[in-house]
C-alpha cells in the first residue's frame, strides 16, 4: 500500500509550489486567525457583559480570595463559593426583593382605587385616602354634582382597565427580561467561580498567548487589576458616603425608620442605572402621600442635588486618588462610558482610558526614540 502522501512534484519549482514563501503563509495565516477571532467574537457576544463583569470581580477579589483560602487550608473552592455567596446576599438578593415588593404594590395600588371607585365612587376613593391628598384632589376637582362624578368614575375605571391590561404585557415583558437577566448573573457567577479557582492557569495562559513581551504583558495586567481596584473601592465609598448623606436627608425631615431607608439608599447607590437618589425619590413620595408635602419637596431636592452630587465629584475624585489620570479625564470616561453603554460602561470607560493609556506609555517607553 502507497503513501498516504504523494507529493506534487520532486523537482524545484514543483517543491517551491508545495511550500509557499514565508510572506504568503504569514498572511494566510492572518486572514485565518482574523476570522476565527470574528467566529469567537459572535459566540461570546451574548455573554460578553457578563464575562467582562465576571473577570473584573474576579480580578478585585483575587486578593480577598487567597486570604479566605489561607484561613479556609487552601480550599479554593470553598472560598470562591463563599465570596459568590457573599455577593449574591449583598446585591442580588436586595435588589430583586425590592424590585418584587414595588411591582406588587403597584398591582395592589390599581385594584384598591379600582375595587373603591367601582363600590363607593370618586367621592369614596377621596374619602379613603390620606386626608392632604383628598383635600388636594378636591380642591383641583371642585364641586362635583352626581352625574359629574358618575362620569368621572366610569372614565376613572375604564383608565384603569386599560392600565391593567397594559400592566398583563409589561409583567410578561417584565418576565423576560428578568429571564435575561437571570441568565446573565448565572453565567457571571459561574464565570467568576472559574476565574476565581483557576487564576494562576489564567494568568500562565495570557502569558503564553499575548504577542506583547513578559513584562509589557505583567504590566497591562497591573494596570487593568489597579484601576479595577479603584472603581469598586470608589464605586462602595461612593455608596457609602451617599447612604450617610442620605440618613441625615431622612433624619431632617423626620422618616419613619431612617436606617432602613439609608440601607436601601446603600444598596440601590451599588446599582447605576438606579442609583441612589431614587430611594430618596421613593421616601419623598411617601411623605407626600402622607401628608407632608413641605418635607417631601425638600427631601427630593435633598436626593436629587446633594445626594446625586456626592456621586459626580466624589467617585472620579476617589479614583484619581489611586491611579495615574487626571481628574477631569476619569470624569468623562465615566460619563461617556455611562452614555454610550450603559450601567456597565461605568466600569468599561475608566478601565478603556486606562489601559490605552498604558499602552502609549509602554510604546513611548520600549520604542520610543528617546
Amino acid at each position: 500500500m502507497g503513501p498516504l502522501f504523494i507529493p506534487w512534484s520532486r523537482d524545484r519549482s514543483r517543491a517551491v509550489m508545495a511550500h509557499p514563501p514565508p510572506g504568503s503563509s504569514r498572511r494566510a495565516l492572518f486572514v485565518v486567525l482574523f476570522g476565527s477571532l470574528l467566529a469567537v467574537a459572535v459566540v461570546l457576544r451574548p455573554l460578553a457583559i457578563s464575562l467582562f463583569l465576571a473577570g473584573v470581580l474576579g480580578t478585585a477579589l483575587w486578593p480577598l480570595e487567597q486570604r479566605l483560602t489561607r484561613i479556609l487550608w487552601g480550599r479554593k473552592n470553598l472560598a470562591a463559593g463563599i465570596l459568590i455567596l457573599l455577593l449574591l446576599a449583598l446585591i442580588v438578593a436586595p435588589v430583586t426583593a425590592l424590585a418584587i415588593f414595588i411591582v406588587r404594590q403597584g398591582i395592589e395600588a390599581v385594584n384598591f382605587i379600582s375595587d373603591t371607585v367601582a363600590e363607593s365612587g370618586i367621592e369614596g376613593l377621596l374619602d379613603r385616602l390620606p386626608r392632604s391628598v383628598g383635600n388636594a384632589l378636591r380642591a383641583l376637582l371642585g364641586p362635583v354634582d352626581a352625574g359629574t362624578a358618575r362620569d368621572l368614575a366610569k372614565r376613572l375605571q375604564e383608565g384603569l382597565s386599560g392600565i391593567t391590561a397594559q400592566a398583563a404585557t409589561g409583567v410578561a415583558a417584565l418576565l423576560t427580561a428578568t429571564g435575561r437577566i437571570a441568565f446573565q448573573w448565572a453565567m457571571m457567577l459561574i464565570a467568576l467561580f472559574f476565574f476565581l479557582t483557576n487564576k494562576e492557569a489564567i494568568l500562565r495562559w495570557i502569558d503564553e498567548a499575548s504577542p506583547l513581551g513578559e513584562e509589557q504583558t505583567h504590566e497591562l495586567i497591573r494596570e487593568f487589576r489597579g484601576m479595577t481596584a479603584a472603581i469598586l473601592r470608589s464605586t462602595i465609598l461612593t455608596a457609602l458616603l451617599q447612604s450617610v448623606v442620605a440618613v441625615i436627608g431622612y433624619y431632617i425631615v423626620s422618616l419613619p425608620a431612617p436606617v432602613f431607608f439609608g440601607a436601601l439608599t446603600f444598596v440601590f447607590a451599588l446599582v447605576p442605572a438606579i442609583g441612589a437618589a431614587s430611594v430618596c425619590v421613593l421616601a419623598a413620595l411617601l411623605l407626600l402621600l402622607s401628608g407632608h408635602p413641605v418635607s417631601a419637596l425638600f427631601l427630593a431636592l435633598w436626593g436629587v442635588v446633594v445626594v446625586g452630587l456626592v456621586d459626580n465629584l466624589v467617585k472620579p475624585w476617589l479614583i484619581k486618588g489611586e491611579v495615574e489620570m487626571h481628574g477631569a479625564v476619569v470624569f468623562f470616561a465615566l460619563l461617556g462610558g455611562l452614555a454610550s453603554l450603559g450601567a456597565v460602561g461605568l466600569l468599561v470607560g475608566p478601565l478603556a482610558v486606562a489601559l490605552f493609556l498604558a499602552l502609549l506609555r509602554i510604546y513611548r517607553r520600549d520604542y520610543g526614540d528617546g
